[in-house]
């Protein structure tokens, strides 16, 4: 039996992958297209997938084998592989739920780091059964903007309470870590935080787990009474069980439940906070979600704001990451350089904060043991868009130089506003131009600025298109 299922159309692959890992001490299985990766998964259940995303001569591609293994075994991390470079594709399989990316050809380091991971990833998952009652790690916030500080001060203000709150926002922006914030800051700070990974249950022994069992001589407690007195936090509740919320909402109105097997009803008393990064009211209207449990749970809604809104808060996080790192890992306590700062400021978020972790956690262990982090260990895969990237020397060729300069100074400018949050003073000072001048320079560029988000951003306007003629 293999620990590790390796999917790869290519017999050379597999047999390489497989070599590298045995020597790293693991047991492997091969499959070569989707039958035979669900008969291995039926015969042998893995730890951990290796996933291709293009598999000649198979019935199903790698993204659709991914969602299978997502509905149907949602605890087996899966690690996508491509050799196509296919960036948006990556983006997709992590947004389906694959654990990380890895690009052919692939560096045995990095491989080696991220399989090492997704296996611990899978060990604790198969310790806490998908759904874990977590010892609360840090509910630190980290941040200066105004952004983050209109956030902030909205957690503040109903930590106190006992409303149920629904947080919203991308995947990776944090929003369990501003639920443990609100449990930290609340008044049920000294009984449980239980949280419900709906996104790993299954739908068969959800309502066990959570609402427990009982027989004549056995009693399981569920995650309700285990949250008694304290707060349960539904991540990804879009996710639940259509089956499964029913029976919630009726928790929920009631404030008492029935052990499966049981007769006897269990009062409860615990504060409900819900997550989604999915648009619930689109899932409602999808008939994946009940109305009437979203009205009970989005009692306060609370947008937890994307990195891209916070991109000056990046050297903060970046350090207070790194800290963490040094001190549950050991990994090389080291600071940003400039540039490095400068060139994360520069990125797209589409993970948000999780995918910064990544970066910088993959940084520290395959990059230098010493002296400051350059933009060239931070080995960022970009999704190329219009409005945040600078102009390409592709589109530069093909213009006379003033209009060259021009499309420079224009993405370059946009870049730095949204860089510094909207802030026109610091992107003035650190271009080195007056405040005034750099106005002018901007509706010369015919840049403007808007809201968007709570944050300030600049961006071309749409309007002017003469120089891209």
């Amino acid at each position: 039996m293999g620990d590790i299922l390796i999917v790869d159309d290519e017999k050379d692959i597999r047999d390489l992958i497989s070599d590298i890992l045995i020597d790293e001490g693991y047991s492997t299985s091969l499959a070569a297209n989707s039958d035979e990766t669900f008969q291995n998964i039926l015969d042998t259940m893995p730890k951990l997938i290796i996933l291709d995303i293009w598999l000649k001569g198979s019935s199903l591609d790698g993204i659709d084998i991914l969602k299978n293994i997502r509905k149907n075994n949602p605890s087996i991390p899966v690690v996508i592989i491509s050799g196509h470079g296919n960036i948006e594709i990556a983006v997709a399989a992590i947004k389906q739920g694959a654990y990380d990316f890895i690009e052919k050809p692939f560096n045995i380091d990095q491989l080696t780091v991220v399989i090492s991971r997704a296996m611990e990833t899978s060990h604790l998952r198969s310790e806490n059964a998908a759904l874990r009652v977590k010892e609360i790690p840090s509910s630190k916030l980290v941040g200066s903007s105004a952004v983050f500080k209109s956030f902030k001060q909205q957690l503040d203000k109903v930590s106190s309470g006992n409303s149920r709150i629904m947080l919203t926002g991308g995947a990776g922006s944090g929003k369990e870590v501003a639920a443990r914030y609100i449990h930290e800051q609340s008044q049920r700070q000294h009984n449980a935080f239980v949280t419900v990974n709906s996104a790993s249950m299954s739908a068969d022994k959800m309502e066990e787990l959570l609402f427990g069992s009982e027989t004549f001589d056995n009693i399981q407690i569920g995650l309700l009474e285990q949250a008694n007195g304290g707060i349960l936090f539904f991540d990804e509740v879009a996710d639940m069980p259509i089956g499964t919320q029913s029976k919630i909402l009726r928790v929920l109105v009631d404030q008492q439940f029935i052990r499966i097997g049981g007769k006897t009803k269990i009062s409860f008393d615990i504060r409900v906070i819900s997550s989604s990064s999915r648009n619930l009211l689109i899932e409602i209207e999808k008939k994946n979600f009940r109305e009437e449990l979203y009205h009970r749970l989005n009692v306060i809604p609370i947008s937890v704001p994307s990195l891209e809104t916070r991109l000056d808060d990046i050297p903060l996080i970046a350090n207070h990451f790194i800290n963490e790192l040094n001190k549950t890992q050991g990994l090389p306590n080291r600071s940003l350089s400039d540039k490095a700062v400068a060139y994360l400021q520069t990125r797209d978020w589409p993970g948000n904060i999780r995918q910064l972790r990544n970066v910088l956690e993959r940084s520290l262990i395959l990059g230098s043991q010493s002296g400051d982090i350059s933009p060239t260990e931070l080995q960022i895969k970009q999704v190329a868009t219009s409005d945040n990237s600078l102009t390409s020397i592709d589109n530069l060729l093909g213009v006379p130089l003033r209009d060259a300069r021009e499309l420079f100074e224009r993405d370059y400018l946009v870049a730095q506003i949204n860089r510094f949050g909207g802030n026109i003073s610091k992107t003035a000072h650190f271009v080195g131009m007056e405040r005034s001048a750099l106005h002018r320079k901007l509706k010369t560029l015919n840049v403007v600025t808007s809201s968007k988000n709570g944050a300030r951003v600049a961006k071309k306007n749409e309007a002017d298109t003469d120089i891209n003629k």
